[in-house]
């Protein structure tokens, strides 16, 4: 697998004949048709086949997934043009296998779902997860369960594998998440009871694999209350087969201040769970500073500071699939930017001829345009460069895997770069 850089003048053809390959697979692996406009700077991934199956009358992928001794994961996940479904057409060039690519390690991958996924997207991704989360079950401050529509999503899961894991936040309709939903939980036992009793109900009801607690903006003073309430539930769900993953914020070390990260101690929730998943994203967001979403000196920071703390086998590192477009000069609290997903940011890129950059700090693109009204915007985004990046961060130190923020942001060249770099473990799970 290689990365390549588009110079003006390339086109998919171009760049297919170059490197060796077929024009429709290196069009599938980025989500860009056949006679798309490139943009300069864009990344794509290329991965050269060794083996190519053309397909016949009467083959299926079952059939052939048997002759060649590899599962049909695997051909999903070498032929992403197959969009996670088996059904095969005459004359398809399938490929078997890729030259030179080992995995750099074996990591867990797992990665968030809303309910209102489209379900092209969804099936596309599915046979690369480890994992799959529908987001969110909320709570209640007297321990009561707010349920989630996700019978569409624990569907999807087993027909490629993927364990699902129930997410349990203080999200709230209004789309915040809640500290006094928090603080009320936290300080009644009775509520902790009512609570814990409902999600072990739901999780054996629905067959879920784990429990992802992703509590934020917990008040200061409930840092050792809150571990302790994961800690209960982890020895709980332990004892019925289920591992519990806390979710945890940005943290570059234990005195980090502000409401979003004291009552996150990384010392007492990694011994309190089976697992961690960092957010490391989120540095450019919405209403902040036009910056890079997860630049990678601060992705490091975050997880040194987490490794310091706990074992590499218990971390996930978050990955975000999404974007950012701000409209310029940036003000404080007043200029929001638009979020887009990073395969939307390289094709306005491509439409508006925009030059893309890269930050070699940062390490992550980011471009300059002018709207119909003439104001200049900055768009920060991720693609197969910086992700990469941030895998090989994770395959380096030995961590339990990645997450991914979130399947509804595509971005498909993603997923073709993770079957490259990563050796995808699987879980066998009930439902499966």
């Amino acid at each position: 697998m290689l990365i390549h850089v588009v110079k003006r003048g390339d086109t998919v053809s171009s760049v297919a004949a170059m490197h060796g390959v077929l024009p429709q697979l290196l069009a599938a692996d980025n989500g860009l048709a056949a006679d798309a406009s490139l943009a300069v700077g864009q990344a794509l991934v290329v991965r050269v086949p060794r083996t190519l199956h053309t397909v016949r009358a009467g083959d299926t992928l079952f059939s052939l997934a048997r002759h060649y001794g590899l599962s049909v994961r695997t051909l999903l996940r070498r032929n992403f043009y197959l969009h996670g479904r088996a059904a095969l057409r005459a004359g398809d060039p399938l490929v078997i296998d890729y030259a030179d690519e080992a995995p750099l390690a074996r990591l867990g991958v797992n990665a968030y779902a809303y309910p209102h996924i489209d379900a092209a997207l969804l099936d596309a991704a599915l046979p690369y997860l480890t994992y799959l989360t529908p987001f969110t079950y909320g709570i209640t401050p007297a321990g009561g369960l707010v349920p989630l529509a996700d019978d569409a999503l624990l569907a999807a899961a087993p027909r490629c594998g993927a364990a699902p894991l129930m997410h349990l936040s203080t999200l709230t309709d209004d789309g915040g998440f809640s500290s006094d939903n928090a603080e009320a939980l936290l300080r009644s036992e009775h509520a902790q009871n009512t609570l814990a009793a409902a999600l072990s109900r739901t999780m054996a009801q629905k067959d879920y694999y784990g429990l992802d607690v992703d509590f934020e903006y917990v008040p200061s003073g409930l840092r050792e209350a809150y571990a302790a309430f994961v800690c209960r539930l982890r020895e709980t769900l332990n004892a019925e087969g289920r591992p519990v993953i806390a979710a945890l914020a940005p943290k570059t070390s234990a005195q980090q201040r502000g409401l979003l990260y004291e009552a996150h101690d990384y010392a007492l929730l990694g011994a309190a769970a089976n697992a961690v998943f960092l957010m490391t994203y989120e540095w450019g967001y919405t209403y902040g500073e036009p910056m890079a979403i997860a630049p990678l000196p601060q992705v490091r920071a975050v997880l040194s500071y987490a490794l310091s703390e706990l074992p590499p086998e218990k971390i996930f590192l978050g990955l975000p699939l999404y974007a950012y477009d701000w409209p310029l000069p940036y003000e404080a609290g007043i200029t929001k930017a638009v979020t887009l997903s990073s395969q939307q940011a390289a094709a306005q890129a491509a439409r508006l001829g925009a030059e893309i950059s890269y930050d070699e700090t940062a390490r992550s693109p980011y471009y300059h345009y002018r709207d119909l009204a003439r104001r200049e915007h900055v768009v920060w985004f991720e693609d197969a460069r910086s992700l990469s990046e941030k895998l090989r961060l994770a395959a380096g130190e030995g961590l339990q895997g990645v997450g991914c923020w979130q399947l509804g942001r595509e971005l498909t060249q993603f997923w073709p770069l993770l079957d490259a770099l990563i050796d995808i473990e699987v879980i066998v799970h009930a439902r499966q």
